[in-house]
């Protein structure tokens, strides 16, 4: 079964005007297809560049094996040289990637190759994360911890992005005490008569390439698939509701301590727990109990 996702709407340009009238306060994400067009980025950024200029750091990587009592939230599954994952990524499919990993500040002269797009947000300017992975991996479906709007720019190669409002939440089989639906769920693929709620979600789909921006909304949850080696950017903003700032100042703050504290005290008990919780809640909620 193919999940209900409709295309993101693509403009090529777009006003700040348009851009906080049309998408901002209505909530609704987009693609502008050449906001990085005159930037150093747009003509620089590839893979053999960033091995150029970075090939010496060691990074943190990510797999995609579930989350586990083994690791804390948001801990890297191992370590690499920059230069040796690069290499990996042109030379044969991994799940390895790189998540939330600051370069530009390891790497200052990135900073010079790209500018905040003038769009009507103060961004963090202390927080621009990149993101890289081979082909065919997989970012489970989840939500940011700061429920930030987000400004995402895709390079050197195409990747999946799938998307639903946090309106969707009540189907995504939403793990307690986390940030992502339960990670049994193949999203390009979904078992619904295994996971019955998602045939009532409504989301949304695009494929980036490089150059290309995405306008995610505050809270949206998001799974990514790369269709090829590459990397992206995201740049942020505070989330502009009151009950998403109140919601991320508790999932920084208290959220994923707690859960930190229970992994290393419960172990996979807790991570049992609340993966059947997540099932058990929503068919309940969905009436398939």
């Amino acid at each position: 079964m193919e999940l209900n996702l409709e295309p993101i709407k693509r403009v090529k340009t777009i006003s700040k005007e348009e851009f906080l009238k049309e998408y901002f306060a209505l909530q609704k994400p987009v693609v502008i297809e050449r906001l990085t067009q005159d930037w150093p980025a747009y003509h620089k950024w590839n893979l053999n560049y960033i091995n150029e200029v970075a090939g010496e750091k060691k990074v943190p990587l990510y797999d995609d094996r579930p989350l586990s009592s083994e690791f804390k939230f948001n801990e890297p599954h191992t370590y690499m040289k920059m230069s040796e994952y690069i290499n990996l990524l042109k030379t044969k499919p991994t799940n390895y990637r790189i998540f939330l990993y600051n370069l530009l500040k390891e790497v200052p002269k990135l900073q010079k190759d790209f500018k905040y797009p003038d769009i009507g947000f103060k961004f963090l300017k202390k927080m621009p994360m990149l993101f890289f992975g081979g082909i065919n991996s997989k970012v489970f479906m989840h939500y940011d911890i700061d429920l930030a709007n987000i400004i995402h720019f895709h390079f050197n190669g195409e990747k999946q992005c799938i998307l639903f409002p946090p309106s969707q939440t009540k189907y995504l089989y939403k793990v307690p005490h986390a940030l992502i639906s339960h990670q049994g769920i193949d999203f390009q693929n979904p078992d619904v008569k295994k996971w019955p709620a998602l045939k009532n979600a409504q989301g949304y789909i695009t494929n980036l390439k490089h150059g290309e921006t995405l306008y995610m909304p505050e809270g949206y949850w998001h799974q990514m698939t790369y269709l090829t080696p590459g990397f992206s950017m995201s740049i942020r903003s505070y989330p502009k509701k009151t009950i998403n700032f109140i919601k991320a100042v508790y999932n920084v703050f208290i959220m994923r301590h707690f859960d930190n504290v229970m992994r290393k005290t419960r172990g996979e008990k807790w991570m049992n727990y609340k993966n059947e919780k997540a099932i058990l809640r929503t068919n309940k909620r969905n009436g398939y109990s």
